[in-house]
């Protein structure tokens, strides 16, 4: 039995930003959404990495804007540089990192789950 009510659970979710608008969670893809929403799926993660990527996005839901997240310093918020500098990364561990980004469409801001990686990939 799922842990969540299933039909609670939608591919994008909202949270309200500073200025009234809705700031959307998206992801790049399906194997992202299932991770934090099925319970038994792991995506060939550890349990550690799947628990510690299901609090972040819970955060992420949280927070009203990007201020939010870098208000949490253990969460390492930061963004990255060159060729991703269009991107942040979150720490889940000292070896794995969730990388987002921060998209504004139409005025409003979305964050995107890009995936999650090793410090050096």
């Amino acid at each position: 039995m799922p842990w969540y009510n299933p039909s609670d659970c939608l591919r994008t979710t909202r949270a309200l930003s500073y200025d009234g608008h809705r700031m959307e969670v998206v992801f790049a893809n399906d194997k992202l959404d299932r991770l934090e929403t099925d319970r038994g799926y792991l995506a060939g993660y550890s349990r550690e990495i799947v628990r510690a990527y299901r609090k972040r996005l819970q955060l992420i839901r949280g927070a009203q804007d990007e201020r939010d997240l870098r208000a949490f310093k253990s969460l390492h918020f930061e963004k990255l540089k060159g060729k991703r500098s269009d991107q942040h990364s979150l720490r889940l561990n000292d070896q794995w990192r969730l990388i987002i980004r921060i998209e504004n469409v139409s005025g409003q801001k979305r964050i995107r789950i890009i995936g999650i990686e090793g410090y050096h990939t």
